[in-house]
């Protein structure tokens, strides 16, 4: 891919975009958000397909198990929003090393859908879980890696003491692939970065509270999730990946800062390292919360 194409793909595109949404839906109570958010900007992405990503945690003794529950979870919030998007399963493993794939459907789809794309007409590929399934199509076709862009919550921010991040941790392996491969790239760093955009129970009470079945559920479901780890106690939640949907709504940086930066490899010691002859990637580094608080607030209730 030439420099300057590759540039003008790092910056947010000025019309609506075909992507696609990879992601760990059961995971924790932020992705309902993600997936809604995404849903509700239909004038800027035509969401073509839903991938459910592995995890493995307290609600998933295997990664097979997460993706499973994800897959059931993204068809709760399609139902909720009486949507009707193509979802696929996607890994029931993470890779085992840096060149083996695992097979999916997510990852065929994903394939199938690049091959229609060029380096000029890029398909956007929103991943908001471990990369499993992204970096497993990159490694069935180049395809992916010459007529996608990729945009990763994922990691810590460079400036962290380390980059122990649970979409990271859940396959180091499938990360490198991705960045080394060359895509466009956009990171957006969790603890240091994202951390910044959080809800808590009152906001929940006032703004969403009664709006829909839809604000219903994701109020339901964080303050039960929030209540049931810090009993008695005050308490805010991280709503992460919904910035990754909103860099696609980031004309004139009015919700994040972004930067080039040179490209960095996760380690699996959790460090980060230079990526030696991969291009620049484009680096979140700063969240007007309160900004894209109220645009998602307008589009999750209002629009109910």
């Amino acid at each position: 891919m030439k420099r300057t194409t590759l540039i003008n793909n790092l910056r947010v595109p000025d019309h609506c975009v075909d992507a696609v949404l990879d992601t760990d839906a059961f995971n924790e109570i932020d992705d309902q958000y993600a997936i809604a958010y995404m849903l509700r900007a239909k004038e800027r992405i035509n969401t073509l397909a839903i991938y459910a990503a592995p995890f493995k945690n307290r609600k998933a003794a295997s990664a097979g198990e997460g993706m499973l529950k994800s897959y059931d979870e993204i068809g709760k919030i399609l139902s909720l929003m009486d949507e009707s998007v193509p979802t696929f399963k996607g890994s029931d493993s993470f890779l085992k090393d840096e060149s083996t794939p695992v097979i999916s459907d997510a990852a065929r789809d994903l394939v199938r859908r690049a091959k229609e794309y060029s380096p000029e007409n890029p398909l956007y590929v929103i991943a908001i879980g471990a990369i499993t399934n992204v970096a497993s199509a990159m490694l069935l076709d180049d395809c992916v890696k010459e007529n996608c862009v990729v945009i990763w919550l994922g990691g810590h921010a460079r400036h962290y003491h380390d980059t122990n991040e649970f979409n990271l941790r859940g396959d180091v392996a499938a990360a490198r692939v991705v960045i080394s491969s060359g895509v466009p790239f956009v990171q957006l760093p969790c603890q240091g970065v994202v951390n910044a955009f959080r809800i808590s129970g009152p906001e929940l009470e006032y703004w969403f509270r009664g709006r829909g079945p839809l604000a219903d559920y994701l109020a339901d479901n964080t303050i039960a999730e929030a209540e049931s780890l810090h009993p008695g106690e005050p308490w805010t939640r991280c709503i992460w990946d919904v910035t990754a949907v909103a860099y696609l709504l980031n004309d004139g940086d009015r919700f994040m800062c972004t930067t080039l930066a040179p490209a960095m490899l996760p380690t699996y010691d959790y460090e980060y390292e230079p990526a030696k002859g991969v291009p620049d990637q484009a680096y979140i580094y700063f969240i007007k919360r309160d900004e894209l608080f109220k645009d998602m607030v307008k589009r999750l209730t209002l629009a109910d």
